[in-house]
């Protein structure tokens, strides 16, 4: 599973009112969804999926894509924070609780990171527990795994 997560056939992508609004691994196949009159041939699906390759062959260290993420106010406060995050680095739960103000938040930046809609993008793999502990992630820490190794391995 690991390496068929690096692939970008098995994501499935949403694009609404051209932005991405949700990024979901699949182990079976890729599906893109789009709503609003945006077909999934169009450029900004074609655009979304040549970024993923190039950061699965380890080409792209950032995204330039229209992100449009769902969530409270407090959740996109931390997705905000997590694109600070460099490629190839981790931050913990209680550092981007004290950078968004919020120094006892740390369960709560974990809650927000587990609801993000657009992982990779907004890379809440790059955040561990203390003591850099890998924990939670919603698409398993297998895939948080592959996704840091990558990221490492590319860096030299």
């Amino acid at each position: 599973m690991i390496d068929s997560c690096l692939n970008s056939q098995n994501w499935h992508i949403v694009i609404k009112d051209n932005a991405v609004v949700e990024l979901n691994y699949s182990a079976n196949d890729c599906v893109v969804v789009s709503e609003s009159g945006v077909t999934s041939s169009n450029a900004l699906e074609r655009e979304t999926r040549r970024q993923l390759e190039e950061y699965f062959a380890g080409r792209r260290k950032t995204f330039d894509l229209p992100l449009r993420p769902q969530g409270t106010a407090f959740q996109r406060r931390v997705w905000e924070e997590l694109l600070q995050i460099p490629y190839g680095q981790t931050a913990t739960y209680g550092e981007i609780a004290k950078r968004i103000g919020n120094p006892n938040a740390a369960r709560a930046v974990g809650q927000a990171c587990n609801a993000n809609p657009i992982p990779i993008f907004i890379p809440c793999h790059r955040v561990v527990g203390s003591n850099s502990r890998l924990t939670g992630f919603a698409l398993g820490l297998d895939v948080k795994t592959a996704l840091l190794e990558l990221e490492r391995e590319t860096l030299f």
